[in-house]
């Protein structure tokens, strides 16, 4: 996920690198057309002003497709972050169904949860209370249960799950 979350990082950026660029770019047309206007008024039809009519030209161009590729830029956004919502529910309804599966009781699910979050043993027992050798027999349960033999397998179950592949496949 966390590739995801850098993906999600890195287009934030080029959105505000794309705003900041809009920006200065359509002070720039502003000042120009401001300054074509008034060679136009001064000398209609001199090289000055034809060279300064087609760059305002361009300019005013380079804002519009700016503007479509900031908009499309926000929009691939929003659609990431619509699709890391998904996953992450996507994987916490196959999580609860799996426990659900396994039998584990509501103090295995915590323990089990928290396995796969990565905390270790003693972060487990602190947040719950418990002692450590509890929580060591609660994950040994859960591995026993889910038919695995050590938290890498158990993790390893969820990933090839949401991806469809299964486990034993």
């Amino acid at each position: 996920m966390s590739a995801s979350v850098n993906l999600v990082t890195a287009g934030r950026r080029q959105t505000v690198a794309l705003s900041i660029f809009l920006l200065i770019q359509t002070l720039g047309t502003v000042f120009f057309v401001g300054d074509v206007i008034g060679d136009l008024r001064a000398d209609p039809i001199s090289g000055h002003f034809i060279f300064e009519a087609i760059v305002t030209a361009a300019l005013v161009l380079g804002i519009l497709f700016g503007t479509f590729a900031l908009r499309r830029t926000i929009e691939l956004l929003r659609a990431q972050d619509q699709a890391l919502a998904v996953a992450r529910g996507a994987l916490s309804d196959v999580i609860d169904s799996q426990f659900q599966a396994w039998a584990l009781t509501p103090a295995e699910r915590d323990v089990g949860l928290l396995a796969l979050k990565g905390l270790d043993v003693a972060e487990i027992a602190e947040l719950r209370g418990a002692a450590q050798g509890t929580v060591r027999a609660q994950l040994t349960r859960i591995y026993s249960k889910a038919g695995v033999s050590g938290r890498a397998q158990f993790a390893a179950f969820f990933v090839e799950d949401l991806l469809g592949q299964g486990v034993g496949t």
